[in-house]
């Protein structure tokens, strides 16, 4: 499980990132920060994975505590959730290793592709030598390998895929995919009918409901 340390000014961002956060069961938040200068001083003492960071904060900004941190070789990657978008700032970011940019106001599917994209990096370099199959996904993950139609994107997949991987043997309705996923109930259908027509799920309708009939999905077996 990846340690996730959140460094963010307003109380109502820190929540909402904590929250997407930890819906992913990959992630698991261990600190929370308001300014950047506490940051610096946890995790020169701590160890994380990932740090997800805003840019303007009072006292020592984001893009401080960055070069701070590389300065002092510690060795965490970084998502960016920022008003900033500006290009000059952006290029300074990505030059310091930033993982992902999001700008806010950002949705929990684009906050999830940023996850996603941190898996891809430490997945790429696991191990003692990378496959050129591994470096592809994580330089090109929307390249021609990849099958999804246009309009899907594979981080909310697998999020569905997930999700449905603890269904009960009868399935799920698509309310309680969106309410375990936080996605809303059009997306879920969109994207579960999807993976039926692709043969990766099942849709059966349960008429024993004491009401309306339900439609319930479950992965493929």
């Amino acid at each position: 499980m990846y340690r996730v340390v959140i460094v963010e000014d307003d109380p109502m961002v820190s929540l909402l990132d904590r929250t997407f956060t930890e819906k992913d069961p990959r992630f698991r938040v261990v600190q929370t920060c308001s300014d950047g200068r506490a940051a610096l001083e946890w995790l020169s003492q701590n160890p994380a994975d990932l740090v997800v960071l805003d840019v303007y904060m009072p006292l020592f900004t984001g893009l401080e505590l960055l070069h701070a941190l590389r300065e002092r070789d510690i060795a965490v990657d970084a998502i960016m959730v920022t008003a900033a978008n500006d290009a000059a700032t952006v290029d300074q970011l990505l030059k310091l290793g930033v993982v992902d940019f999001l700008i806010k106001p950002f949705t929990y599917e684009r906050f999830q592709q940023a996850l996603d994209s941190f898996c891809r990096h430490r997945e790429a370099i696991a191990g003692d030598a990378v496959t050129q199959g591994a470096l592809d996904k994580l330089f090109s993950p929307g390249g021609a390998g990849n099958t999804v139609v246009k309009g899907m994107q594979e981080s909310t997949l697998e999020l569905i895929r997930r999700c449905l991987q603890t269904a009960p043997p009868q399935g799920m309705p698509s309310e309680a995919i969106s309410r375990e996923t936080g996605l809303s109930v059009v997306t879920v259908r969109r994207y579960v009918n999807y993976l039926v027509e692709r043969g990766e799920a099942l849709s059966t309708v349960d008429y024993d409901t004491g009401g309306r009939p339900c439609r319930r999905y479950r992965l493929q077996t």
